[in-house]
């Protein structure tokens, strides 16, 4: 076998010069905590650790980790309209956080001031679309950024096990009216994300751009409004979690037996690729995609 014959068979491989490894947590802001962490709570999610200086809980199952900013100083919980839940940050997992920063600042994105107070930990973040941030977590082989900023809540299971085999498997954004090719360009340039042909498609929703990450774990979806929308009512946004499932059927009976509500229609079907549940305070909703 010749070199050149190998030059010409060889498997292209992704580029992933942050070194991203998955989504370390998802983050939402909001003014009304305990209602949010009802609706997280019947999704199968657990409080396990708060915050030692903000009003900030953390919570969890199986490999999720999932952040409730409450923290009256934070501008994204201010901002907030009548309390509505926002996902206001991403953090992705890296191989070095500091090299990962530094290179998309030099790729032009814009860092977010650091408000750690003494004995916390800086974790380097850059802004994202809608005021969210998109933070860059190395401790996460060995060591947790939760042990240094985080107290355990006592008495409970610092890993409850994932409801249904539930997973983060990517996040739907909102982007502005003909954004796609400028959106799609961001994600290929800042995070080496890779855009997928439009056949290939992943549960009830198969709207607009879907991309992969370079580590090949999670989606992520761009999604413009329908031409009669008014743009002033479709701002950008990172607008709802997918969660990925064995089984999508199996995951509705147990999410419907803790209360949690669909979205029904007979344009859905649920048990064949996926289900979106009922938004809840305005604007929290999750959807199921089988994995």
């Amino acid at each position: 076998m010749s070199l050149n014959k190998v030059d010409r068979e060889a498997v292209p491989v992704m580029p992933n010069r942050l070194g991203i490894a998955g989504i370390e947590f998802i983050e939402y802001a909001t003014s009304r905590p305990q209602a949010l962490g009802q609706v997280l709570e019947n999704m199968g999610f657990r409080p396990v650790a708060r915050h030692r200086s903000r009003e900030v809980t953390l919570y969890r199952q199986g490999s999720m980790n999932l952040v409730v900013n409450a923290s009256p100083d934070d501008a994204r919980v201010s901002s907030t309209v009548d309390g509505q839940p926002v996902i206001s940050a991403v953090a992705f997992r890296v191989q070095d956080a500091l090299k990962a920063h530094t290179r998309c600042l030099d790729l032009g994105a814009w860092t977010v001031d650091s408000h750690a107070q003494a004995m916390e930990l800086h974790i380097p973040a850059i802004h994202g679309p809608g005021g969210s941030r998109f933070y860059f977590v190395d401790r996460w082989p060995e060591f947790s950024i939760y042990d240094i900023d985080f107290k355990p809540i006592p008495m409970v299971d610092p890993n409850p096990p994932a409801l249904a085999g539930m997973r983060y498997f990517g996040v739907v954004q909102y982007i502005g009216t003909a954004r796609s090719a400028d959106w799609l360009t961001y994600y290929e340039h800042m995070f080496d994300f890779s855009s997928m042909p439009d056949q290939e498609r992943f549960g009830i929703l198969p709207k607009g751009k879907l991309m992969k990450s370079p580590c090949g774990s999670f989606l992520w979806q761009l999604v413009e409004p329908e031409p009669w929308m008014d743009a002033d009512d479709s701002p950008e946004s990172l607008q709802r979690i997918g969660l990925g499932v064995p089984d999508v059927g199996q995951a509705v009976v147990a999410l419907k037996a803790r209360g949690v509500e669909f979205v029904e229609s007979t344009l859905l079907h649920p048990e064949d690729r996926g289900a979106l549940t009922r938004a809840t305070l305005g604007s929290v909703a999750f959807e199921l995609v089988h994995q």
